[in-house]
């Protein structure tokens, strides 16, 4: 035997070193060393193995990329709002005034991210709106390689902080595929949200590839601007203490200014009474401001309110005029903006904390900073505001006395508010409309300054250049004395979308730009800039109108007009249909087709494939981290059955045994006061219940059937729940469920506790489930009867 073993083993060594000498990968070929068969003759060589540095001097980079903010917000730009640690950054460095993003959140990320226009990157909406048509896939490929891959791979270490809304929905859960997440697109580190939006008192937390629970709650001061600030301060420290010599890269993005508009009280009553003279009164406030400070044209004009054909404009983005209002309506209107700017202030100063740090441990001069917001204004609020922007996505509307109830509650933890299109038009002045809305300036123009002491001699100046998201990425890439690698990883790369900034540093306020051309293009808008021109299809978005065919056409010569107040489509015809060419020219090459205006609710609800086979019936397990809504199971607009295994070991059993949702919205199954209660929350609105009689020691299925018998005027569900503990109805009474989703990415379904902010008002959060053990909690949205599904799972009691 011995011998056909050394046989074997001298086969299997010569075919080895056959396949290694074929073998031509550049780590192999770059070794210079000499391998023997003792290590002790051998020579090692660790040229291949060393990590390619940044080059001695390199700066820091750190991007912070706020949401939801028009040009006329923001002090450093005249507006109301202080923002001290902008004001400071913004004296030390440039302000640029003609700075464009997309209209959206998601897509402008992906172009921060990647230096291709969005819908290259596959992100031609938010994530929650993915389609699939390449320019819509919402799934970043593989030819746009990161700015953060390549400032990794080139010695720079990279952290991304705070909201991140470019993972696929169907890869959001503890076991999707986490290839579209930060950490596997080139950042070492991240701590934030990965969806759209969060509570700002209860965030849905994620820290590197997993979710985590708040540190502390906000009855000891929680707020999410604060711990991203101190978790910045925190990776920069300890990247600086091992690797002191090695240069960062910093994606800072605070949930301001997307709702929820959630902030302390104090910073809240410093804005008390700032907006009592309205939004009309504040856009004639506003402008001669900025035209003072330099960011608008002395003769630039105001737009009008709403801009529109009134066949044209989506009703939730119509303004009501200040003066049409009732006193109810103003005093709730002002305070609303006040919150939202209170929220805003307080990140600012936040963010002064990093801002401070880098000053106290000697990186501020090499680091270049970047303030920034992704898109205009955000009209989501509706013309009456909301106390629960959950609505809007819900299609429900507002209740003025409803809303007054919760005034002095606002900016707190019970609200959810959001303002309404009255200020977002006001906060986005002088432009046309606002987030949406591609094809004008009040959805795209938005505040970006640069500060880099080491790199710029100019302090407190202006840029008037056009410029886009897609240029930021060119712009570090020169600064760092980097470029675009052709192939990454063996895959072909899109060229860049867009151009270097860098030659604003040392240009004059008025220079040409070295922009030439930029196509806009979200949710059914359109528009395209060159050399100062800009042509803009009239098109609302969200409308489910279609015809784009026959979309009307405007003409404004930006360079002149900057605020699009002066059509000058009928009197430059050929310059208007030139333009109409080579927007459907950037459209087809950047997979910008098809357009779609469908409305929320069709885009949201739209189902899309997931690695898992269709089904209506689901079981979860306790002691696992929540599942996100969009791969939960689904309940919106169908008839539904809940059933629970669990045994009750002590007879004060206490705790929540099933949960999705938040006080915003959302249905749970919970033990309170010995008694089972089944509470489903509509909109924030109403908690409406069943409870059963009290509930001693032993083994249960407990289960809750909701039947729908038919849809509300707002497409909400209509029908009949009845409670059960095993095989016997408990409780039953009439009820309405959510045709929407709960929230936007919202808390995720729980079983034996209830992350993030508790669905009901009787428990507070996490409410884990003591007392006793949960075996799985099932749902189903079939067809089989409750009856059957229950028998099923009294069976399985006996067996455990």
């Amino acid at each position: 035997m011995m011998p056909l073993l050394l046989i074997a083993l001298a086969a299997l060594s010569f075919s080895c070193n056959t396949q290694q000498q074929k073998k031509d990968t550049a780590e192999q070929s770059a070794f210079k060393g000499d391998i023997k068969l003792d290590v002790r003759d051998s020579k090692a060589d660790w040229a291949p193995y060393i990590r390619k540095k940044a080059p001695k001097g390199s700066p820091n980079i750190l991007i912070i990329l706020y949401d939801d903010t028009g040009l006329a917000a923001w002090s450093p730009y005249g507006g109301r709002i202080t923002m001290p640690t902008m004001d400071k950054l913004a004296a030390d460095g440039l302000t640029y005034t003609q700075w464009h993003t997309v209209a959206l959140c998601s897509p402008t990320r992906s172009c921060i991210n990647t230096g291709r226009n969005h819908n290259l990157n596959g992100m031609g909406v938010i994530t929650e709106g993915a389609n699939g048509f390449p320019g819509y896939s919402c799934q970043l490929p593989k030819q746009t390689v990161t700015m953060a891959q390549i400032l990794n791979d080139n010695g720079w270490s990279t952290f991304w902080l705070g909201k991140n809304h470019n993972v696929p929905e169907t890869d959001l859960s503890a076991g999707g595929n986490k290839s579209q997440w930060p950490l596997q697109q080139g950042y070492d580190r991240f701590y934030g949200f990965i969806g759209g939006e969060t509570n700002q008192f209860y965030p849905d937390l994620t820290e590197d590839n997993h979710a985590i629970e708040q540190p502390y709650g906000p009855e000891e001061g929680y707020h999410l601007s604060k711990d991203l600030a101190d978790q910045a301060i925190k990776m920069i420290g300890d990247q600086k203490s091992a690797n002191p010599s090695k240069p960062w890269f910093m994606w800072f993005c605070p949930g301001a200014n997307h709702a929820p508009h959630q902030a302390p009280k104090d910073y809240i009553a410093k804005y008390k009474g700032k907006f009592d003279d309205g939004y009309d009164a504040y856009r004639k406030w506003v402008l001669p401001r900025m035209i003072a400070k330099g960011v608008l044209p002395k003769d630039t004009k105001l737009t009008d309110f709403n801009p529109m054909p009134a066949d044209q404009v989506n009703p939730a983005d119509y303004v009501r005029p200040w003066e049409s209002l009732n006193a109810n309506e103003k005093k709730l209107f002002s305070r609303l903006c006040e919150v939202y700017a209170a929220f805003s202030e307080y990140t600012d100063v936040q963010i002064g904390h990093i801002i401070d740090y880098l000053k106290a441990t000697g990186q501020y001069d090499n680091t270049v900073i970047f303030y920034c917001a992704d898109n205009g204004a955000s009209g989501e609020g509706t013309p009456n505001g909301s106390v629960n922007e959950n609505k809007f996505f819900n299609g429900f509307p507002d209740d003025l006395a409803e809303n007054m109830k919760l005034i002095d509650e606002l900016g707190g933890p019970n609200t959810y508010e959001h303002y309404p299109t009255g200020w977002a038009a006001a906060l986005s002045t002088p432009f046309k409309m606002f987030k949406r809305y591609s094809n004008y300036s009040g959805g795209t123009c938005d505040p970006l300054t640069i500060t880099w002491p080491k790199g710029i001699k100019a302090r407190g100046e202006i840029r008037n250049q056009y410029h886009h998201a897609v240029d930021i990425v060119p712009t570090i890439l020169e600064i760092c004395g980097l470029e675009m690698p052709k192939v990454y990883r063996g895959v072909e790369q899109v060229p860049l979308s867009g151009v270097s900034m860098k030659y604003t540093f040392d240009s004059k306020p008025n220079d040409p730009t070295q922009k030439h051309v930029q196509y806009y293009c979200m949710l059914g808008t359109r528009a395209v800039w060159q050399d100062g021109w800009k042509a803009v299809a009239v098109h609302a978005p969200l409308t489910d109108k279609g015809h784009f065919d026959q979309d009307i056409w405007e003409l404004y010569h930006v360079d002149v007009d900057r605020s699009e107040s002066n059509d000058l489509a009928k009197q430059y015809p050929e310059k208007l249909e030139a333009l109409k060419k080579l927007w459907l020219e950037e459209a087809q090459k950047n997979f910008a087709l098809p357009l779609d205006d469908r409305t929320t609710m069709q885009i949201i609800t739209t189902e899309r494939p997931t690695e898992e086979t269709e089904r209506d019936l689901y079981t979860y397990y306790p002691h696992t981290s929540a599942v996100p809504e969009a791969v939960a199971v689904n309940i919106r607009g169908k008839s539904y059955k809940i059933i629970a295994n669990v045994e009750i070991t002590d007879a004060n059993a206490t705790g929540v045994i099933f949960a999705h949702g938040s006080r915003f919205g959302g249905h749970s199954l919970f033990i309170k006061d010995h008694k089972l209660y089944y509470v489903y929350n509509f909109l924030g609105i109403t908690e409406q219940q069943l409870v059963s009689a009290a509930i001693k020691p032993g083994k249960y299925t407990f289960g809750v059937e909701f039947t729908k018998e038919k849809a509300g005027q707002y497409g909400e569900s209509i029908g009949t729940t009845k409670l059960y503990v095993n095989d016997k109805e408990v409780g039953s009474g009439p009820m309405r469920i959510q045709v929407g989703k709960f929230t936007l990415v919202g808390d995720g379904l729980c079983v034996g506790f209830d992350s993030g902010d508790p669905v009901s008002k009787q428990y507070k959060s996490p409410g884990e489930f003591k007392g006793g053990t949960i075996s799985f909690v099932k749902v189903s949205t079939g067809k089989e009867k409750y009856s059957d599904l229950a028998t099923e799972a009294l069976r399985a009691l006996v067996t455990e």
